[in-house]
Formats: structure tokens, sequence, C-alpha cells
């Protein structure tokens, strides 16, 4: 009998070791600045600032007139011409969700343009931030 409950006291163990990884690992905060800037400087900067040709089309820009080469959150917040694309806590309603996630019309998936898309974990960095409330942190 004793082989058989160090056995389930060991299995227990191991799964709540892995349950205890998985809130961790989910409970993670995004930063803005170290996670979610870096994912828009690199893939979406480039036609989202000053004159860029997503800026013309949409009215979004992700930088600011002052430092064209860094990501605003603040610009970021105010969206396009046509409304917000981010909204704070939902990710499923949000605009850029959508477009980088592929939810949208095919022709209209972000990074413009791109055969590929986002990488998965940018998308899925891009979600849970959006999903936590979408802060300047």
């Amino acid at each position: 009998m004793k082989p058989v409950v160090l056995a389930v006291g060991v299995a227990l163990a191991l799964g709540l070791a892995g349950c205890a990884k998985e809130e961790k690992e989910a409970a993670k905060v995004v930063s803005f600045k170290n996670d979610v800037a870096p994912i828009l400087k690199k893939n979406c900067l480039a036609c989202h600032k000053p004159g860029g040709e997503g800026h013309v089309k949409s009215g979004l820009m992700m930088s600011s007139p002052e430092n064209p080469d860094e990501i605003s959150y603040e610009n970021l917040m105010k969206g396009t011409k046509f409304g917000p694309i981010i909204v704070p806590g939902d990710p499923t309603g949000s605009t850029l969700n959508m477009l980088v996630e592929g939810r949208a019309d095919p022709s209209l998936r972000m990074p413009h343009g791109s055969k590929t898309g986002l990488p998965e974990q940018d998308i899925k960095t891009l979600h849970e931030w959006v999903a936590q409330g979408a802060k300047d942190n």
C-alpha cells in the first residue's frame, strides 16, 4: 500500500508544479515598453509614422512627429480616423488584434503586404497586453 500512496503523492506534486508554472506564465504582466513597442516598431512603424502609407490611408500614426522612429503610446491609443484600434481589456473587439490575428478581411491583414503575418508569439503578446488593459507600462 505504501508504494501506491507514494506514487499518488508524487503524481499530485508534479501536477501541482505544472499548474503553478502555467499560472505563473499566464500571470506575466506584458509591458508596453519592453514587449509591445518593440513588436510594433519592427513590424508596423515603417508604414504608421508621419507620411507613411498606413498613416496616410488610415490616419494611424504610431509615432510622434517629434520622434518618428519610436512608438508613441498616446498616438497608438488615439487610433485612426475611423476610431480607436485598441479597446483595453478586450482583444476580441480590438481592431489591432483583429488585423494582426487575421480575423478581418484577408486584404487588411497586418502587417500589410506580409505573406506570413506576425510570428505567433508576437500575436500572443499583443493579445495579452490588450487583455491586461493595454497599459502604458
